[in-house]
């Protein structure tokens, strides 16, 4: 009888360590490209401050929106550096927001804390990346007075994220061959956006270069490189943040 419960406890510790394994696997998060670490390097204007819950890239003179940024699913926060790097480089200051388990379902409400703690005077933009932009939209939902906008890249809203009342400009962006994103979903989600909602598509853009860790499962090749399709997406965002967003507010 001894014999068998220990060899019984001896089976259920392989079980256990094998199904750690397998999850891990699963879990294992995209990695920052080189590009992206070196973006993760301080300037002689860009302060890069990797801090608890969030990364901040800070230029010498900021100015309004602040940018908050979710990531993708399972995708290092450090990846969208050159992203960050690009808008701080623009004039705004941006975080980009750490997620437990690289999944921001588990964390929506991260922007939070980072609009708690504002600068005098600061506003800000909430969006994200695939998944991340999914719950920025449900955060947005429910904090809209704290927001002077919202952004999808390669992502759309759920029901719970719907903005439809909302009354926040709302910004759009996919890759013509993004094989990662259901495109079904992503044009059925327009009704829970506003009749305002401004959409582009990227040509030759694809799902993964919205980012910087290698290429994502699922995807498709892009016909253009990871550097057009980054300048392609910021000039289209901060026009998008000069006609809709200061216009917007000025609304009020």
């Amino acid at each position: 009888m001894k014999a068998f419960k220990r060899h019984w406890w001896k089976g259920a510790l392989a079980l256990l360590i094998i199904l750690m394994g397998l999850i891990y696997w699963y879990l294992r998060p995209y990695q920052p490209s080189q590009a992206a670490l070196s973006a993760m390097q301080s300037t002689d204007e860009i302060m890069v401050s990797d801090e608890d819950q969030v990364i901040r890239f800070e230029p010498k003179t900021p100015v309004q929106p602040s940018i908050i940024y979710y990531p993708g699913g399972l995708v290092k926060p450090e990846s969208y550096a050159t992203y960050a790097q690009a808008f701080a480089q623009a004039g705004h200051r941006v975080y980009i927001v750490k997620m437990p388990l690289n999944l921001a379902i588990f964390g929506a409400d991260r922007a939070q804390p980072i609009i708690a703690a504002k600068h005098p005077d600061e506003t800000f933009l909430l969006g994200g990346h695939s998944l991340g932009g999914v719950m920025a939209a449900r955060y947005a939902a429910a904090h809209a007075s704290e927001l002077e906008g919202v952004f999808f890249f390669a992502s759309y809203p759920d029901p719970k994220g719907s903005l439809i009342s909302s009354n926040l400009p709302v910004f759009s962006v996919v890759g013509s061959n993004d094989g990662a994103v259901n495109m079904a979903a992503l044009t059925k989600a327009k009704n829970d956006l506003p009749n305002t909602a401004e959409y582009h598509t990227i040509r030759g853009g694809n799902h993964s270069q919205f980012g910087s860790y290698g290429f994502q499962k699922g995807d498709h090749p892009a016909d253009i490189s990871a550097d057009q399709q980054l300048d392609e997406t910021i000039k289209l965002l901060l026009d998008w943040e000069k006609t809709a967003v200061h216009p917007a507010k000025r609304a009020q």
